[in-house]
């Protein structure tokens, strides 16, 4: 893959119980392709599970991909990015979404799990993670929040609303002194991995931990998947949390964050000038599309608290069905349909990608085939 920067300019705005099986016309179990019916001349079951962050998105792929292919039952789990992905790397299901991109672990690892082929890695979510809080009173506006001011909330550091560091950046704003309630992902998260990431790269030595996807605090109040964060989000006055854009609920405020001396809301725009900003990651390849995201941008207009999710795949699956399945999902995915009804505003919101983009991404697809 060429290192060049991945052009998405022209993006366009359009997302603790159990885990939600997204099935349609049936659930899809285990990691191979059983019989059915043929509408579009595919059949079988096509199984996939990952990222919370692309629940509704995938949803709404889903449906599509349906209507061109009744005879698959084609299924998402939305476990988490790191479940999704062991899953997939265990064999488990035929793909997998993430809102992080493998470890050199990982990518061996899938190696091994795809017929000792590579697999891909595509990035065909992209969508801002937004920083919600539950302060009634004030859901009508964005406050301004520095990354430092930020990590100080998310550490602990700061504990109360009306805490000067918060005044400082909103004049004007009669501040509560209700408690601060940050709140986590208590699962494995690529969401995350992505915002603990843009904090240890904007916020300096505000915030004194490493990028992970399993929160480095203890003793948090958190949910499991985005579903418990936002419960978690909503169930008392004074939280804050990260959480998807797609899935803010309403009545909740979000932050603008500070970019180049200028404070910045999210919106699909917003994430694609950061994304437009960022290199190829070091070990891309043809195959596997990822993205180094320029956290710390002091880019006009650009928001870096975003996520680019990826379906991973195999390039070679040992069942013919199996690769024409998960080709034809992706390909819908990807394409400009597929992106479009992601993107409206009452499935996910995202921002859809662009065709040079796609171009790489169709290339990368077309690549997928079986043994048998």
């Amino acid at each position: 893959m060429s290192r060049s920067r991945s052009s998405l300019r022209r993006l366009v705005a359009a997302g603790g119980a159990a885990a939600l099986a997204l099935t349609l016309a049936g659930c899809g179990g285990g990691g191979g392709g059983g019989g059915g019916g043929s509408a579009g001349g595919l059949s079988g079951t096509l199984p996939g599970a990952g990222a919370s962050s692309q629940e509704k998105a995938m949803n709404g792929w889903l449906a599509g991909f349906q209507e061109q292919h009744a005879g698959v039952k084609a299924s998402y789990d939305p476990v988490g990015s790191g479940t999704g992905r062991e899953q997939f790397l265990n064999g488990a299901v035929l793909f997998a979404g993430s809102d992080k991109a493998m470890s050199t672990d990982e990518v061996a690892r899938a190696k091994q799990r795809c017929s000792g082929s590579e697999a891909l890695e595509l990035p065909v979510y992209i969508s801002p993670i937004a920083i919600a809080y539950n302060l009634p009173g004030l859901s009508a506006q964005h406050l301004n929040l520095t990354p430092p001011t930020l990590a100080k909330i998310f550490n602990g550091d700061i504990k109360t609303w009306n805490d000067p560091a918060i005044a400082a950046d909103n004049a004007g704003v009669q501040l509560p002194s209700t408690a601060i309630v940050p709140v986590n992902r208590s699962d494995n998260s690529g969401t995350t991995e992505n915002f603990t990431e843009y904090l240890a790269k904007a916020a300096g030595g505000a915030w004194p931990h490493e990028p992970s996807e399993k929160w480095p605090l203890q003793g948090t109040q958190s949910g499991a998947q985005t579903s418990g964060v936002v419960q978690t989000l909503q169930g008392s006055e004074g939280t804050i949390a990260y959480l998807d854009a797609s899935q803010v609920p309403k009545g909740m405020g979000t932050v603008a964050v500070e970019v180049g001396g200028e404070f910045v809301p999210y919106s699909p725009q917003a994430a694609a000038a950061v994304v437009d900003a960022s290199p190829a990651a070091p070990d891309a390849t043809d195959l596997r599309l990822t993205i180094d995201i320029a956290r710390d941008t002091t880019q006009a207009g650009a928001y870096p608290v975003v996520l680019v999710s990826y379906e991973i795949a195999c390039s070679t699956y040992d069942k013919a069905q199996d690769a024409d399945n998960v080709k034809a999902l992706l390909t819908y995915i990807a394409s400009p349909e597929g992106q479009d009804r992601a993107a409206d505003p009452s499935v996910a919101g995202s921002a859809p990608i662009t065709d040079s983009l796609r171009q790489k991404v169709d290339a990368a697809i077309n690549q997928i085939s079986g043994k048998a």
